[in-house]
């Protein structure tokens, strides 16, 4: 199915309105939202679900089969929204991993997104601020730590607990949101990938790939950015 629609982009979060297309099995450094109005088909490493709205965990392994139109967002794990999000996974008692999780998690958005989440560790809350003004270049864990105040060991503990995600995992979706301003800009795909910190525009495409399931291409061929 072809992604046709608008797309936005905030702080932290990407939103993607319009014809929900099909994705192969991948997995993203960010919460995504499903809000469709017919279901969908998710399948993941526990089964599959039919489902009109999920919420689907940073680091679940996924595929999706749509066809309806609808509403995806991607939302950066560290902000309120997204630990509210991943807090209803963890609140349905299911493995992260199930799409039944995800659509109990989905459904339970009906509810309201007042959940209060676990304020980030200090110290991860400095790492999350430096990275930004690093993408140009190789960010070193150990760098962040430096400005981050502790070790790199650490560091790299409080990203997998509190966030969810190696260290890596988390720059990546940085880079990918850094190249997505430009690409919104007019930039060509090399210069948006240069401006990011990526080696070239087949490094962006591949991270993109494994980021979203989708290549740049599919978020700019029948997507209109606002």
């Amino acid at each position: 199915m072809t992604w046709r629609g608008t797309a936005t982009l905030r702080p932290g979060r990407l939103g993607y309105r319009g014809t929900v297309g099909d994705a192969h099995r991948h997995r993203h450094a960010a919460v995504q939202v499903v809000l469709a109005d017919e279901p969908v088909r998710l399948r993941g490493a526990d089964g599959d679900e039919w489902c009109r709205s999920a919420v689907i965990p940073a680091g679940a392994e996924h595929e999706m089969h749509g066809g309806a139109a609808g509403q995806l967002i991607w939302v950066d794990p560290t902000g309120v929204l997204g630990r509210s999000l991943l807090a209803r996974v963890r609140g349905t008692g299911l493995p992260a991993g199930s799409p039944a999780a995800w659509r109990a998690a989905g459904e339970s958005l009906a509810e309201g997104w007042a959940d209060e989440p676990t304020s980030l560790h200090p110290a991860l809350r400095r790492a999350v601020e430096a990275v930004p003004a690093m993408l140009d270049a190789t960010v070193p864990l150990t760098e962040v730590a430096g400005v981050a105040g502790i070790s790199a060991s650490r560091l790299g503990h409080l990203f997998r607990d509190e966030i969810g995600l190696p260290f890596r995992a988390y720059v990546r979706w940085a880079r990918l949101q850094r190249a997505i301003e430009h690409t919104r800009t007019g930039a060509t795909l090399t210069d948006a990938a240069h401006a990011a910190g990526f080696a070239d525009s087949a490094h962006l495409t591949r991270v993109c790939h494994d980021m979203f399931g989708l290549a740049p291409s599919a978020l700019t061929r029948g997507v209109r950015w606002e």
